[in-house]
């Protein structure tokens, strides 16, 4: 079982810090649709002008798509296009020059830490530490830097094709309970991960709409680490933080360990199930609240006729000292016949036997590399 968690220090400054401003909710706030214009716009144009007469853009012109910034390394560029905006952050797309992949750049405004010098250092400890975190099932935070100049953090992180989970169940009806099971199991290695780190993280705000997924393989991330409370060895943090709907009960009374994540992960595997946000049936978040401290069920948990899936919902939901932790469910028998190979050969695809090496040509003297620009 993983070990407990305490949360040492002042939980303010991370609600005020990193909470609103690092990895907030606009990450992935468009939608796999938008984020498509962006990444695919060009070939959809250049598509189009193969069968129509129109002017083409030069592919020599390096200026056809210019960088608007280079981080301090040289190894990721800014493009102008906004994936998305908040009070302090904006999110862009970016490139990862030496990988040639898609990144997202995030840059946060620091004019509001600048005069709380303390903050400062522990919003940029808390970034050191989530800048560590290596692990498939995690959103990836790949660099961090200042611009003094322009007075912000930015930070760039993997983006996953297919947008946030709660988007991807809206728009694929007819899922199986065996894909259901998979993102299930990988959001429980995630958090697993987090929960077994040294300093242990709770993440605080798991749901589906910080959950992504590359549909392409299944594969599923936990992202949206903004609330995330890093904590040392003792029992419990302190602040009540998070999305209502998917919040235990002890959350409220600011006496928790890890395990809120596990019954945030149960409220996740009911909305997977029923494509139905936990209590929607209330209208404000005062009855929330009242439902789910009195122990109230969602609505949701009528609709799901599977009483395997209902029991291994139900085990999540339970009170603090019968709930399991990440690893024990990773081993509960919902899962015991659940075959990945498909996600683990996407994954690791097997090794191909390499080329036998040709001898060179008789001129291969004259022949000479030359640095693609």
């Amino acid at each position: 079982m993983a070990a407990d968690c305490n949360f040492h220090g002042s939980d303010e400054l991370v609600s005020q810090g990193i909470e609103d401003f690092l990895f907030s909710r606009d990450l992935f706030p468009l939608g796999l649709h938008l984020i498509a214009v962006f990444l695919f716009g060009r070939r959809v144009f250049g598509s189009f002008c193969s069968s129509m007469p129109c002017v083409r853009p030069d592919p020599a012109d390096k200026d056809a798509e210019p960088f608007v910034e280079i981080d301090p390394t040289g190894r990721y560029g800014r493009y102008d296009d906004l994936l998305g905006a908040g009070a302090v952050k904006r999110v862009y797309r970016g490139f990862d020059q030496e990988e040639g992949i898609e990144v997202a750049w995030n840059q946060v405004k620091l004019r509001i830490f600048r005069e709380d010098q303390p903050m400062m250092d522990r919003l940029f400890a808390e970034v050191r530490l989530l800048r560590s975190l290596r692990h498939e099932n995690i959103i990836t935070l790949y660099n961090v830097w200042t611009d003094d100049e322009g007075n912000t953090l930015n930070f760039i992180t993997e983006v996953c094709t297919s947008g946030n989970l709660r988007e991807y169940r809206k728009r694929h009806r007819q899922v199986s309970i065996k894909a259901l099971k998979k993102w299930s199991r990988q959001i429980l290695m995630g958090l697993d991960y987090l929960h077994n780190h040294e300093p242990c993280i709770i993440h605080r705000d798991l749901n589906c709409s910080n959950v992504f997924i590359n549909g392409n393989i299944g594969q599923v991330k936990i992202g949206d680490l903004g609330l995330a409370a890093i904590v040392g060895k003792s029992h419990a943090a302190h602040s009540i933080l998070g999305t209502p709907e998917f919040m235990a009960p002890e959350l409220y009374e600011e006496d928790y360990t890890e395990l809120v994540d596990i019954y945030s992960f149960g409220m996740c595997v009911l909305e997977m199930v029923t494509r139905e946000i936990p209590y929607s049936e209330c209208d404000s978040v005062a009855k929330i609240y009242r439902k789910v401290t009195a122990g109230l069920r969602p609505a949701a948990m009528d609709k799901v006729k599977d009483p395997e899936v209902k029991a291994f919902i139900e085990r999540c939901l339970a009170k603090p000292r019968a709930r399991p932790s990440a690893s024990e469910l990773l081993r509960d028998p919902f899962f015991l016949f659940l075959d990945d190979d498909s996600y683990n050969a996407a994954l690791h695809p097997p090794s191909l036997p390499q080329p036998r090496p040709r001898p060179l040509p008789a001129d291969a003297a004259h022949i000479s590399s030359r640095r693609i620009a």
